[in-house]
């Protein structure tokens, strides 16, 4: 990639701010190397990486890789048999630590981020090491008496000497001569070795070493004679003590050493994983995602006039600019290469160009971009720019020859897989030679199928553009009304300068706007203005899709709603039919229940006239039930052809309004068995009619009480004649309520006395559609069959 094109692009910036979402000093190394690259496999590897990171940072917002530290500068010098202080031993132990417990953690999420889990899955855990370190050393990096069994008894004899010398000690000072000669009953040190402070003109008085003497010379720090021998004890034994830790720290060293190439594979390991959540984090606060690459053809042959591919900008903002970025939306490379931007000063066509350009850096840097994931975008084998202003009067160039420089840098180096930023191309000079040198430069890249962006203020560009095939104008916009760019980008129309109105908004005199508006060419005043009028009709257009988009919204909304509610309105109305028929089936049941007590009575007294009148009320019940207002509405259930039915179909028998399942067809008896829920039933082919899926019953049970399970047959062998009635009609009762479409009544043969009773009896039962004499299977003429 090409430096300079870097630097104006700003991407050092964007390398910053990287280095800023990292945890420790390795990572932001590499964040601050950071370069875009060109191989295709590498970059999606990246991107992924990037992507799954996202994904674990807005599950666990709070994921980081721990208290990790660039310790391979230890490992090396405990390679070299350097023995390491205590802090950075514990340095490595935490390091360990940490690397330990997040490769444990990526692990256990290995199914769900294996990209993760691929890079931390080679960190070596050295368990052995952090458990020894632990072992050996406190937290404040002392070294413990438990790191060896020498080291423990040289501490035993340490803390048993000084005991003795302070026992020998205070009895000087608590003693009568002790009170006279001491300067204060104090036991302190000097050069390591307690002393007691005895005063000048008493120091003769008691035998000993002289360490020091006080600043007022009043005080003499003296080693009383008889503690000389344990104070060089003690002497010795801190020597065997140091000598000891310091084998320790040699030996735990050593151990660091001989795992130096591991532990610094592991730490760039956990660098590059920092680096891809440091670029998640960024994405996360920029609002970033991975767009598409456009994989390379490597069919053909690279050419100088191959085209570097398609780029698809969606909703593109720049990512230095936060909140205040105006999205934009870009192709390239398919109809057109080259595209020329025109419109205001200050109007937002710098932003633009560098946009592109830096958008296209960090996705061949493995960086999420600020656009929508609809975005495309290729691979370029470099990325010039030629923007900004850096003329210098040492080195004798003006702003004209710093562009034309930087024009033949990129001449030299683009190919035909490069992308070129071109800001104000041909400015600085004479209009019309640098517009003459602006179309040739143009076509220079077009003939070279160079993805080119470049921006002006020459009209005579803005032809060029529109009649040269493979070029495209593009505009950002200028509201006429408030006189102000409003950075949306329009491609397909050039824009206008609108100088004048800039200069004004900018704070120049009223009068020197007019006066320069009257010296302007009448053609170049019609331009501006067909111009103006054409990016206004634009505007309106766009509003108007806005309300006409917002509109159907609406409409699509508030049907939506009425559909929802005509459904309820039917659920409404289902219920409302289920409660006031579950509600006459239920005072149905309770009245044939007294008019059958009420017949018991009456046929006692023979009266016929008001059996009859019983039996006249019961029937008005059952036909208001039957009636037209409670049957199923028509088209609820789908039905078919009756004449189709086979086993397994989904038949609703008619009589009940109930949902069954064939189950067998008996062609010769013109019958069929089917089952809904637990109930098995023998019906007529024409009860029943085939629907087009396994519907329930229209009607919702939510306030229908629990339904009675009648059995399917009633034995009455055995039974009285004055029990038999009463038996019988509680047993139709139930089994109506229990749905049942059909009963069989067992009375056997015996008289014939049982048998008259019950077919006399369902004659004239409400309940009872129809009843026959039982097949043989049946049980014959010893038992009826009853149709409800």
């Amino acid at each position: 990639m090409d430096n300079k094109s870097l630097e104006m692009l700003e991407f050092p910036r964007i390398r910053d701010i990287l280095a800023g979402y990292t945890s420790f000093s390795a990572s932001r190394e590499l964040a601050d190397n950071l370069h875009p690259q060109c191989n295709y496999e590498e970059i999606s590897r990246l991107l992924k990486q990037a992507s799954e990171a996202r994904q674990l940072l807005g599950l666990d917002q709070g994921f980081a890789i721990g208290n990790v530290l660039d310790i391979r500068e230890k490992a090396r010098l405990a390679a070299l048999e350097g023995i390491l202080e205590p802090l950075s031993l514990l340095e490595i132990q935490q390091t360990l630590a940490a690397l330990h417990q997040l490769r444990r953690y990526l692990n256990s999420v290995s199914e769900d981020f294996p990209l993760l889990w691929e890079m931390a899955g080679d960190i070596v855990e050295l368990r052995q090491i952090e458990k020894d370190i632990g072992s050996c050393l406190d937290p404040a990096g002392e070294v413990l008496d438990t790191a060896s069994p020498a080291l423990a008894d040289i501490r035993r004899q340490l803390r048993e000497t000084r005991g003795q010398i302070l026992e020998k000690l205070e009895t000087i000072v608590r003693s009568p001569r002790g009170n006279r000669i001491l300067q204060e009953d104090i036991i302190t040190e000097r050069e390591g070795r307690y002393v007691i402070l005895v005063k000048m003109e008493s120091r003769h008085e008691i035998k000993g070493i002289v360490h020091d003497i006080s600043n007022t010379g009043a005080t003499v720090f003296m080693e009383p004679t008889v503690t000389v021998g344990l104070g060089n004890a003690i002497r010795e034994l801190v020597i065997e003590e140091r000598r000891e830790t310091e084998r320790i720290l040699r030996l735990l060293s050593a151990e660091v050493g001989a795992n130096s190439e591991d532990i610094s594979r592991s730490i760039e390991l956990v660098a590059e994983l920092d680096l891809v959540l440091a670029k998640a984090r960024y994405a996360r606060r920029i609002k970033a995602v991975e767009p598409e690459i456009i994989k390379p053809d490597t069919n053909l042959k690279a050419t100088a006039k191959k085209k570097t591919g398609f780029l698809k900008l969606v909703d593109a903002r720049h990512p230095l600019l936060g909140d205040k970025a105006v999205p934009f939306s870009l192709e390239l490379g398919h109809d057109f290469s080259i595209i020329v931007i025109t419109g205001p000063n200050t109007g937002g066509k710098t932003v633009t160009l560098k946009t592109i350009g830096l958008l296209s850096l960090m996705v061949q840097a493995g960086m999420p971009i600020p656009a929508a994931k609809e975005s495309q975008l290729p691979l370029f084998d470099g990325v010039f720019t030629d923007i900004g202003d850096e003329q210098s009067i040492e080195q004798t160039l003006s702003t004209f020859s710093w562009h034309i420089g930087n024009v033949v840098r990129i001449i030299r180096g683009a190919t035909g897989k490069s992308l070129v930023l071109l800001d104000e191309l041909g400015t600085s000079t004479d209009p019309a030679e640098g517009s003459a040198l602006a179309q040739a430069v143009l076509r220079y890249f077009l003939d070279r199928g160079t993805l080119t962006v470049a921006t002006t203020h020459y009209s005579d560009l803005k032809a060029f553009a529109h009649t040269t095939p493979g070029l495209e104008n593009a505009s950002l916009e200028f509201d006429a009304e408030t006189l102000t760019p409003t950075y949306h980008l329009t491609v397909g129309i050039p824009g206008g300068s609108n100088a004048l109105a800039t200069a004004a908004r900018l704070g120049i005199p009223t009068e020197i706007i007019e006066d320069a508006r009257s010296t302007l060419m009448e053609g170049s005043q019609e331009l501006e203005t067909l111009l103006a009028t054409l990016m206004a009709e634009k505007q309106k257009i766009a509003s108007l899709e806005r309300e006409l988009k917002n509109e159907r919204d609406e409409f699509t909304r508030r049907n939506s709603e009425l559909n929802s509610e005509l459904e309820r309105l039917k659920t409404e109305e289902q219920r409302a039919i289920q409660e006031a028929r579950d509600t006459i089936v239920r005072e149905a049941a309770e009245l044939h229940r007294e008019i059958r007590q009420a017949a018991v009575e009456l046929r006692k007294e023979k009266s016929a006239a008001s059996t009859e009148q019983a039996r006249r009320t019961l029937a008005g019940v059952r036909e208001q039930l039957d009636s037209k207002a409670w049957q199923p509405r028509a088209g609820v259930i789908s039905e078919t052809d009756a004449g189709n039915i086979e086993a397994g179909d989904t038949v609703r028998i008619k009589e009940a309004g109930l949902t069954a399942t064939v189950l067998s067809i008996s062609e010769e008896s013109g019958e069929i068995e089917v089952q809904s829920g637990r109930t098995k039933m023998r019906l007529g082919l024409d009860s029943v009619i085939k629907t087009a899926g396994p519907q329930e019953t229209v009607f919702t049970t939510g306030t229908q009480p629990v339904a009675r399970q009648a059995p399917l047959e009633l034995d009455l062998r055995g039974k009285r004649a004055d029990e038999v009635e009463a038996t019988l009609d509680t047993y139709l009762s139930d089994a109506a309520q229990s749905n049942l479409t059909e009963a069989r009544i067992i009375h056997g043969i015996g008289t014939g006395t049982v048998r008259s009773i019950v077919r006399e009896f369902l004659t004239r039962h409400p309940l009872v559609k129809s009843f026959r004499v039982g097949e043989r299977d049946e049980g014959g003429d010893g038992a009826t069959v009853v149709r409800l």
